[in-house]
Order: structure tokens, then C-alpha cells, then sequence
């Protein structure tokens, strides 16, 4: 399986950005999928998370009512739409899947993206 991740680059504080993860492999529609993100010198940290179907999402706090996490069964992609971006969510992206749903939130899923570079300046 790989997650290839992209979307990310350099925006100003306020700006948008959508994050694109594509599955492929031996990948399965019944996974679950997360976003997470590390900065320079903090612990990595789940950003959103979705079931197989979209029914039950989850966010972190600090990106409520900002980010969204969506999904493509069909092009077996995620998306994570990035709004009213703060410098503080400067950190590399990584996507993520496990075929529980459980797995991503605890940050134990087993396959892993390469990250992806959002740098948002003030």
C-alpha cells in the first residue's frame, strides 16, 4: 500500500490550501483515514480523521470549523480542505490509513504517507 500525499506549500495567514492523499495498492474502501502533522520540535498530532464512509469524523480542537476532512471512494482519495490558515499550523502533513477507525485516532495506523510541507507566514 502507499499514501501519496501533496497540497502543500506556502500560503499567507488566512489563506487556504487542500491537501490530497491517493491510495494505492492493495487498498480497501472500508479503511479509515487520518490526517496528522508535526512542527519543528513538537510531537506529532492527529489533525482529522474519517471512517470508511464519512459517517464519524473527528478533529483536533485547534483546526474545528477550519479544516475538513472529506473523501473519494471512487478515486480512493482524502482530502483534507485547509481554511483561515494560522501560522501556527505550520507543520508537515502526513496522511494515514488503517482499516480501523480506531487505530488512526489513537495515531496507530498501519500505513503511512510521505508528509507534506504547510508553511503559513503572518
Amino acid at each position: 500500500v502507499q499514501l501519496q500525499a501533496s497540497g502543500g506549500g506556502l500560503v499567507q495567514a488566512g489563506g487556504s490550501l487542500r491537501l490530497s492523499c491517493a491510495a494505492s495498492g492493495r487498498t480497501s474502501i472500508l479503511w479509515s483515514y487520518g490526517w496528522f502533522r508535526q512542527a519543528p520540535g513538537k510531537e506529532r498530532e492527529i489533525v482529522a480523521a474519517v471512517d470508511w464512509n464519512g459517517s464519524r469524523q473527528l478533529y483536533a480542537d485547534s483546526v474545528k470549523g477550519r479544516f475538513t476532512i472529506s473523501r473519494d471512494n471512487g478515486k480512493r482519495t482524502v482530502y483534507l480542505q485547509m481554511n483561515s490558515l494560522q501560522p501556527e499550523d505550520t507543520a508537515v502533513y502526513y496522511c494515514a490509513a488503517d482499516g480501523y477507525y480506531r487505530a488512526v485516532l489513537v495515531g496507530t495506523p498501519n500505513s503511512w504517507g510521505q508528509g507534506t510541507q504547510v508553511t503559513v507566514s503572518s
